[in-house]
């Protein structure tokens, strides 16, 4: 089992920035990967930025150049720096870590990220 927790959300004006943390109950060094994701009202649930446990990084069209995800193992948190925020970033935004054999997906509980224009 995994257990993670997001934090960081809040209400900011459009150009501004919120860094997003996700703290997890085991190791993420033993991960095989983890990323963000996020949900706006109405929508799917689309990927943002995923890290891969080799380091790799993959993001989103709309987010690459403003967003970045990274990790401290010996914190066990992940994050992310968003910057240049949009209100078309509205979301709640969700942690998930892939993890064990078979590998499972485990999901964070979300952080509301507001944007005004």
């Amino acid at each position: 089992q995994v257990q993670l927790v997001e934090s960081g959300g809040g209400l900011v004006q459009a150009g501004g920035s919120l860094r997003l943390s996700c703290v997890s109950s085991r190791s993420i060094f033993s991960m095989n990967a983890m990323g963000w994701y996020r949900q706006a009202p109405g929508k799917q649930r689309e990927s943002v930025a995923v890290i891969s446990s080799g380091g790799s990084t993959d993001y989103a069209d709309s987010v690459k150049g403003r967003f970045t995800i990274s990790r401290d193992n010996a914190k066990n948190t992940v994050y992310l720096q968003m910057n240049s925020l949009k209100p078309e970033d509205t979301a709640v935004y969700y942690c998930k870590a892939r993890w064990g054999l078979p590998l499972i997906d485990y999901w964070g509980q979300g952080t509301q990220v507001t944007v005004s224009s």
